[in-house]
């Protein structure tokens, strides 16, 4: 049975043995960093080359394009965002708070997906792109949560979604302000930013009883 190809891959690269050629795992590092700090239209390939200590040839042999390049790595971590992010009902400040912890932990991610929000919007609102399934399945639990009285159903779900979100990404969205922080907030560390935007949330839904 032939080997199926990863988004943006060419054939050649998967008949390579691309799932342990190490030269293909360094140029993905290598353009997530790059993308992360450039953007898409900013990013090099001369430079993801380099890094990956690599040819440009090469890179074009694993990925048809930069593009193509972005749509993979986007796609891996959109995947590990999903992943690490699991939605519940029943306890919306402590799903932001797990958001918080990956984005502090993962800030290139934030940067990654800003990118791609920025220079992909037409992507961004495609209906059938992966990300648009995971919103609807977060949207579907939140009616349910509503429909067995875990949350209050005068809110509309596409908006505790998108405030819990905006929220949670307050100090990745705003590094300004967290630089602020680290010098002027009574309480500089990050626990104390968590707990804050946890707080904001349990104020607006709170847990059941």
């Amino acid at each position: 049975m032939p080997r199926s190809t990863s988004p943006g891959q060419t054939p050649d690269a998967a008949s390579s043995g691309e799932s342990t050629d190490s030269t293909r795992r360094r140029i993905v590092a290598a353009a997530k960093e790059e993308f992360a700090r450039h953007g898409i239209a900013g990013a090099r390939v001369d430079r993801i080359a380099k890094q990956a200590r690599t040819s440009k040839e090469r890179v074009y042999a694993y990925f048809r394009s930069k593009e193509a390049l972005y749509a993979h790595i986007a796609e891996r971590e959109t995947t590990a965002l999903v992943e690490a992010t699991q939605l519940d009902p029943a306890d919306l400040p402590g799903y932001a708070g797990i958001l918080f912890d990956h984005f502090a932990a993962r800030p290139d991610h934030y940067r990654l997906i800003t990118w791609g929000r920025l220079e992909l919007a037409e992507s961004a609102d495609s209906t059938t792109s992966p990300l648009q399934a995971t919103i609807a399945g977060k949207l579907d639990k939140l009616r349910d949560a509503q429909r067995i009285g875990l949350l209050d159903p005068a809110w509309d779900p596409v908006d505790v979604l998108a405030l819990i979100n905006q929220i949670a990404m307050t100090w990745a969205g705003q590094p300004e302000i967290a630089a602020a922080a680290a010098d002027q907030a009574v309480d500089p560390s990050i626990t104390a930013r968590r707990a804050a935007l946890v707080t904001a949330v349990e104020r607006m839904f709170p847990r059941p009883d």
